[in-house]
C-alpha cells in the first residue's frame, strides 16, 4: 500500500459512493475525516475553494450514504461546497487538477459527471431545478427522490424564494437541506435538537400528523385547532415558521458535523411525502482551525503549507483594479456624503472593505439579490443620492431587467462599477464577463465606458459618477499596469486617444488589452487608438483613421458578437464607409476555466496572437 493510500485507508477503496454506501454506518466517521484530510491535503497543493467544502464533509458523506446517487438526484448551491462530492464521486485522483486549464471544473458540471444534475456556478439556482426534477419524477413513478443543498448566503435571493414559494403550491416529494454556516453550534443544535429532528422526521410522528389530517378533513374549525397548536409547538425550539409558511415541513436545525445523526435523520426524511425542508448547521473551515478562524479568508486559496496559521502573502507591486475602485469610492465618498455604495454580498471581491468601514452609513450590502440592488439604486437615485453598484459582469446579467426598466429607461443617475469584465480565468463559463458590453451598449441612455489602465479607469468613474444618467466603467479581474495617477478630471464623453500612429492597419482597442495591442502594432507598423468609449462611439476618430487606413481591427475582452467592434461596423455601414474591418475578441462559444493568460494566448488575445490573426487576414486578402 502507498504511503497516500495508508493514510486514507477508507477514502482510498471509494470509486464512487456505491463503494461509500457497502460500508457500515460505524466507519462514517473515519470516511468523513479521511475525506476532510484529504481535501485540505489537496487543496493546498494545487489552490481552490477550501472553507466550504470542510464544512460540508460530512453533510456529503451522509447524502451520498442514504440516497441511491446517481438514480436519486443532488443539486448543489453553489458548488463552492461540491469539493467533497467530487471526490466521492470518482474524481478524486483529479482533485489536484480542479481549476486548471483541462482540469476538473471548480462547480459541480454536467459535462464532467453523471452525479452533477445541474451544472451551477451563480447562487440560488438549486430549489427551481430541483422542483422541475422532482415533478418530473413524480411523472416516471420510480421513487426518485430530490435533494437541493442550498447555503445560507444563497437562500438571501429572491429566486431562492420563489422556487419555495412555487414548491409548496405544486407539493411534490422534494428535499431542501439548509446548509447554515454562519450559526455558530450552541446548545440549541446538541442532543437535544437533534433528538427533536429525529422525532419530527420519524414515522411515528409522521403518521400521527398525516392521519390526525384525515380525521380532522371534515372538522375545519378543529383543523385549524390543531395546526396552530403544531406550528405553537414547533415554534417554540425551531426557527422554521417562514418555512413551514411557505409549504414546507421544517425539521431542524441539527448539527452538520455529526455524520451518523445525519443519516439516521435523512433516512427518515427519505420516505416522506411532500415539500421537506432540513436545516443543517455547519461550520465553515470544519476541521482546520486557520479556516475555522477566517472563513472568508480561506474561502479561495492559493498553494499554502497547511502546517502554518496563515496564507502566503504576496503583495502585488500594483493594485488590483478592485482596489483602485476601492481608493475611488472611499475619495470620493470623502467629499460627498451623497454617495452610496452597493455591492451584492461582494464586499471583499469588489474591494469594499476600506470603504465599507470608513463609511459605514454610505454602505449597503443587500446580499445575493442582484435584482434588487440596482432597483435599489434607482430608489435612492431618484431621493437625490448617488448610488454606486458595484458589481461582477456576469452578476449584472441577473439584473437585466432591472437595469433596462428602472434605471435606463427612467434616465437614472445611477454608476455601474463593473469588476470581473472579460476573462476571469479558474472560476470558468459561469463567472467569465463576456457579455456586458453587448449587453449594455443596446441600452438607451447608457454611457459604457473601457479603461486600459488603472489611471483611465479611475478617471473613468469619475466621470460616470458626474454624468447625469446611467454609466458603466468595465474593467477586468487581476493588477493594473503601475502608471501614474492624474488628478480627477472629468473626460470629455466619446473622445479616444491616438496612441500611436502607423500605416495601413489601425487597431482600435477597447479596454486593458492595450499593452498587447502596441506590441502587435510596433511589428506591423500601425496606427492604435484607444477607443475609450464603446458609447458614445468616437465617430470622428473612426472617420479619420478610415480616410487614411485600409485595414480597421477592432480588439476587445468581449464576444465579438454584438459587442465594441460590431459597434464600429455599424457606424460604417450608416456611412456606406467600405473600409474592412477585422474584429478580434472573444468567440461565440463558452470560454472554459484556466488562467487568464492561458486562455488569452488560446483565443489569439496576446500579442502573439494578434499578430498572427492579422496577418493571416492581409495574407488572404
Amino acid at each position: 500500500m502507498t504511503q497516500a493510500n495508508s493514510a486514507f485507508p477508507l477514502l482510498h477503496i471509494i470509486d464512487s459512493p456505491a463503494d461509500l454506501r457497502g460500508l457500515p454506518k460505524t466507519k462514517l466517521k473515519q470516511v468523513s475525516d479521511e475525506l476532510r484530510q484529504f481535501l485540505l491535503s489537496s487543496v493546498s497543493k494545487s489552490s481552490g475553494h477550501l472553507a466550504s467544502g470542510l464544512g460540508t464533509v460530512e453533510l456529503t458523506v451522509a447524502l451520498h450514504y442514504v440516497f441511491k446517487t446517481p438514480f436519486d438526484h443532488l443539486v448543489w448551491d453553489v458548488g463552492h461546497q461540491a469539493y467533497p462530492h467530487k471526490i466521492l464521486t470518482g474524481r478524486r485522483d483529479q482533485l489536484h487538477t480542479i481549476r486548471q486549464k483541462e482540469g476538473l471544473h471548480p462547480f459541480p458540471w454536467r459535462e464532467e459527471s453523471e452525479y452533477d444534475v445541474l451544472s451551477v456556478g451563480h447562487s440560488s439556482t438549486s430549489i427551481s431545478a430541483a422542483l422541475g426534477l422532482a415533478v418530473a419524477a413524480e411523472k416516471e413513478r420510480q421513487n426518485r427522490k430530490v435533494v437541493a443543498i442550498i447555503g445560507d448566503g444563497a437562500m438571501t435571493a429572491g429566486m431562492a424564494f420563489e422556487a419555495m414559494n412555487h414548491a409548496g403550491d405544486v407539493s411534490p416529494d422534494m428535499l431542501v437541506i439548509l446548509n447554515d454556516n454562519e450559526m455558530s453550534i450552541s446548545e440549541n443544535v446538541g442532543a437535544l435538537n437533534s433528538h427533536f429532528a429525529r422525532l419530527l422526521s420519524g414515522k411515528f410522528y409522521t403518521s400521527l400528523r398525516e392521519g390526525g389530517k384525515q380525521l380532522l378533513s371534515g372538522m375545519p374549525s378543529m383543523r385549524e385547532l390543531v395546526s396552530r397548536a403544531e406550528e405553537h409547538v414547533k415554534g417554540m425550539v425551531t426557527p422554521g415558521t417562514i418555512f413551514e409558511e411557505l409549504g414546507f415541513n421544517y425539521i431542524g436545525p441539527i448539527d452538520g458535523h455529526d455524520v451518523e445523526s445525519l443519516v439516521e435523520t435523512l433516512t427518515n426524511m427519505r420516505s416522506l411525502k411532500g415539500p421537506q425542508l432540513l436545516h443543517v448547521v455547519t461550520r465553515k473551515g470544519k476541521g482546520y482551525a486557520p479556516a475555522e478562524k477566517d472563513p472568508i479568508g480561506y474561502h479561495g486559496v492559493p498553494k499554502f503549507d497547511p502546517m502554518t496559521d496563515a496564507l502566503p502573502s504576496k503583495a502585488p507591486k500594483v493594485p488590483s483594479y478592485s482596489q483602485i475602485f476601492g481608493d475611488w469610492l472611499c475619495e470620493t465618498a470623502a467629499n460627498d456624503p451623497r454617495l452610496i455604495g452597493i455591492t451584492p454580498a461582494m464586499r471583499e471581491g469588489s474591494g469594499m472593505v476600506e470603504f465599507a468601514k470608513r463609511f459605514p452609513q454610505q454602505y449597503f450590502d443587500v446580499a445575493i439579490a442582484e435584482q434588487h440592488a440596482v432597483t435599489f439604486a434607482a430608489g435612492l437615485a431618484i431621493a437625490g443620492e448617488k448610488p454606486v453598484v458595484a458589481i461582477y459582469s456576469s452578476f449584472l446579467q441577473r439584473a437585466y431587467d432591472q437595469l433596462i426598466h428602472d434605471v435606463a429607461l427612467q434616465n437614472l443617475d445611477v454608476l455601474f462599477a463593473i469588476d470581473r469584465a472579460g476573462i476571469v480565468g479558474a472560476d470558468g463559463p459561469t463567472h467569465q464577463g463576456a457579455f456586458d458590453l453587448s449587453y449594455l451598449r443596446c441600452i438607451p441612455n447608457m454611457v459604457v465606458m473601457t479603461p486600459s489602465d488603472e489611471n483611465e479607469c479611475r478617471l473613468m468613474l469619475h466621470t460616470g459618477y458626474l454624468y447625469q444618467g446611467p454609466a458603466a466603467v468595465r474593467y477586468p479581474r487581476g493588477n493594473g499596469l503601475g502608471v501614474d495617477y492624474s488628478p480627477l478630471t472629468e473626460l470629455e464623453l466619446g473622445r479616444s486617444v491616438n496612441r500611436r500612429k502607423g500605416q495601413d492597419v489601425a487597431f482600435l482597442n477597447f479596454g486593458t488589452l492595450l499593452p498587447e495591442v502596441l506590441s502587435a502594432a510596433e511589428a506591423l507598423n500601425a496606427t492604435v487608438i484607444d477607443m475609450r468609449f464603446v458609447k458614445p462611439l468616437d465617430t470622428q476618430a473612426i472617420d479619420e483613421v478610415c480616410a487614411q487606413h485600409t485595414l480597421l481591427v477592432t480588439v476587445e475582452e468581449n464576444a465579438i458578437s454584438g459587442g465594441a467592434g460590431s459597434a464600429v461596423s455599424e457606424y460604417l455601414r450608416s456611412q456606406n464607409k467600405q473600409t474592412p474591418v477585422l474584429h478580434i475578441g472573444l468567440p461565440d462559444q463558452f470560454i472554459k476555466h484556466g488562467s487568464q493568460e492561458e486562455i488569452r494566448a488560446e483565443l489569439g488575445l496576446d500579442s502573439h496572437g494578434l499578430l498572427h490573426t492579422v496577418r493571416d487576414y492581409l495574407g488572404k486578402r
